[in-house]
């Protein structure tokens, strides 16, 4: 079964330069459904699920496994990094309220690294890349036009390694996985690695951070 760092070493940096210089999307079209979901991958889905749990609009995070089979959707073998899985979030949101490219720039700011193959933070393996699974032809476009936008302003010295996938579906990580950064807020690897971004996303955007996280189960 795969294993997680222990994390003692000093949290890494949320990202490679001031989050100020990751700029809003100049593609993010208006969207006036009641509802819509999007997958990001980000590294351990713990962090990320515990991230978008915080964010104005967003009305539902799933940790889970997108990039590879039904099948093989299940922890102890997406840890070996031979399915094609990437540890991922579904994000239910109104775009009433928050937009896909607000979530987009929320993702490239302060959630994940897009300049490390295969790896976030600690953590190494196929299964922790960052990548984006679109859910509709809208989030399609938006989402490559945004990459070739900090692409084109080099807002790291490094390229960017994320990419636009397909969407294979959305698929559950087990109980034990939800609401994991909420529940266990003093856990070693969420001290040093995921709070950090919490706090990044609650000083970066003020305007879209909720302090009451919406978890999977009801907690407490």
């Amino acid at each position: 079964m795969a294993t997680r760092s222990p994390a003692i070493a000093p949290a890494p940096k949320v990202n490679a330069g001031p989050i100020a210089r990751v700029p809003a999307p100049a593609v993010d079209p208006s969207d006036n459904a009641a509802t819509r979901t999007a997958i990001f991958a980000g590294g351990c889905f713990w962090g990320v699920q515990g991230v978008f749990q915080h964010v104005e609009g967003v009305t539902g995070a799933v940790s889970g496994y997108s990039g590879g089979k039904k099948a093989d959707a299940e922890y102890g073998a997406v840890g070996s990094g031979t399915t094609g899985h990437a540890e991922a979030v579904q994000v239910t949101y109104d775009p009433r309220k928050v937009s896909y490219g607000t979530l987009l720039r929320i993702f490239f700011a302060v959630v994940a690294d897009p300049t490390t193959l295969n790896r976030q933070g600690p953590d190494r393996g196929t299964q922790y890349r960052t990548a984006i699974f679109p859910t509709t032809p809208e989030q399609k476009a938006t989402a490559t036009a945004y990459i070739a936008q900090l692409g084109a302003a080099k807002v790291w010295k490094a390229p960017i390694v994320t990419k636009v996938e397909p969407n294979k579906g959305f698929f559950a990580a087990e109980k034990y996985h939800q609401d994991f950064l909420t529940r266990k807020p003093d856990y070693p690897y969420i001290v040093y690695n995921d709070l950090p971004k919490v706090e990044a996303l609650r000083v970066a955007f003020p305007q879209h951070f909720r302090k009451q996280a919406v978890t999977v189960y009801k907690i407490g």
